[in-house]
């Protein structure tokens, strides 16, 4: 009989899809990403619509939106309910061994068999952190270890290089950047240095004395292109052991990053585009074709359907999200033209995206002292710099009707309140909704990266 196919997911916290080559970056990122893309299915239009990493992973891993799984704060309160159930549940269901690497102790990774972690925060002796190849050190001896049990696997794996603190070893810390990072004429990195709820995190990994933000995006480039070159380790090692056609690859992401955009430094808050498109490649070889890119709008929820179409697992789970591999068979897939999003990180905000508008809407007072509500022409302004609220009054009351009828709906169908209204203590400080951006300013701290983690790990 048949052994049934392995699946290595890589979940790449932060990154965003727009700076990989196979997306057209104009720097060479990700070549050995890209090759997967050219032996498999890019999807060019794939969107994370409610950020942070908790409720991101918590829509990837079950296919349901933020109604559905009732998660969409960071520092989520309790585990995933009991209504839901997890990839590696569904999966241990049918006889699959599952393994997480780096994603423990967090509910949106419920349900594996095996936990494994590894350092991904703290820099070594040369003040540089190789986070993808302390995963590889963890990683590869597991998926040897799985591949000889006579059944097949699900490895997950959390890649953290692109999220900051963005410390790629050398040589990829200068691969793209060779400019003087310490001129004092350079006043690019004043901003970031003075914004009082971060500084402190960006002092204790960006070297003393930077002033070029150029440098500091260029770590994120580097460590993109430090993990893949790590990341193919990995798929040497599927192939020395000879499964490359018996085991689905998907790369993709939890969301985006901001780097110098929107005043959000060097992290992923604020619901404009580069936090929330994120990449989704797969490769099956002889299940799926080569060199094949998907112009559909594709969402976070539609991975674990897509997965189980894949497999030949069939479950009675209605899932928000939808196998997205029918237009490979020339079916068509159920249109996502708009959707609600949500981010619940340092501020608390939700809004609604269509093909050409994005609104924006604060739940309470942010700490960048941003207006309550932002409208952007994404057709005109893809890059989301100018506002257009005052000007487009009519399209931004579209626009929240539209955003208010889809939470009715959800509500009534799920039996419960948007869990964007009841998640006033998402920022850890055990009291209401913020009353002013100056509060929010004051008492939102994000310290070390040492405390960095430690939320994370909350």
């Amino acid at each position: 009989m048949k052994k049934q196919p392995n699946v290595i997911v890589f979940g790449i916290d932060s990154l965003r899809r727009d700076y990989m080559s196979s997306y057209g970056y104009h720097r060479l990122t990700t070549p050995h990403m890209d090759k997967i893309a050219s032996q498999g299915v890019l999807f060019e239009n794939h969107f994370s619509p409610s950020i942070p990493t908790t409720p991101a992973y918590a829509s990837m891993l079950t296919g349901m939106d933020c109604f559905g799984t009732d998660v969409v704060a960071l520092r989520h309160q309790g585990g995933l309910g009991n209504h839901l159930k997890t990839l590696p549940e569904i999966l241990a269901e049918h006889d699959y061994n599952t393994t997480c690497v780096g994603f423990s102790n967090n509910p949106s990774s419920r349900g594996f068999q095996k936990y494994l972690d590894y350092e991904a925060w703290q820099p070594d002796e040369t003040g540089k952190c190789p986070k993808a190849d302390n995963l590889n050190e963890v990683a590869i001896p597991e998926l040897k270890r799985l591949n000889e049990a006579d059944k097949p696997f699900f490895l997950f794996l959390r890649h953290m290089d692109p999220h900051s603190p963005y410390l790629p070893p050398k040589p990829f810390e200068r691969i793209f950047y060779d400019g003087d990072e310490k001129d004092p004429a350079n006043k690019s990195m004043e901003s970031v240095y003075h914004f009082k709820p971060h500084a402190d995190f960006f002092k204790s990994w960006i070297p003393e004395g930077v002033t070029d933000q150029r440098y500091v995006c260029a770590q994120y480039e580097g460590a993109i292109a430090y993990m893949d070159a790590c990341i193919q380790n990995i798929f040497a090692t599927v192939e020395e052991l000879g499964i490359e056609e018996e085991t689905l690859i998907v790369l993709t992401s939890d969301h985006g990053e901001t780097l110098y955009e929107h005043e959000c430094y060097f992290d992923h808050h604020g619901m404009y585009d580069n936090c929330l498109v994120v990449p989704l490649i797969l490769k099956f070889p002889g299940e799926l074709p080569e060199g094949k890119r998907i112009t559909d709008t594709t969402v976070i929820q539609d991975v674990t359907p897509t997965i189980l179409e894949l497999l030949g697992i069939e479950t009675d789970i209605a899932f928000n999200g939808q196998s997205i591999v029918r237009p490979l068979k020339g079916e068509k897939l159920a249109s996502v033209s708009e959707f609600y999003i949500t981010e619940c990180t340092w501020m608390r905000k939700h809004g609604w995206r269509t093909s050409e508008w994005k609104l924006i809407q604060a739940l309470e007072p942010d700490f960048h002292f941003k207006p309550e509500i932002e409208l952007y022409n994404l057709v005109k302004d893809p890059e989301e710099n100018h506002n257009v609220a005052s000007q487009e009054p009519e399209v931004v009351n579209l626009l929240q009707q539209r955003m208010e009828d889809y939470i009715a709906k959800r509500e009534a169908e799920t039996g419960r309140i948007n869990p964007m209204y009841t998640n006033i203590h998402y920022h850890g400080l055990k009291e209401g909704p913020l009353k002013s951006s100056q509060e929010a300013y004051d008492k939102l701290y994000l310290g070390s990266i040492s405390n960095a983690r430690k939320i994370q790990a909350k």
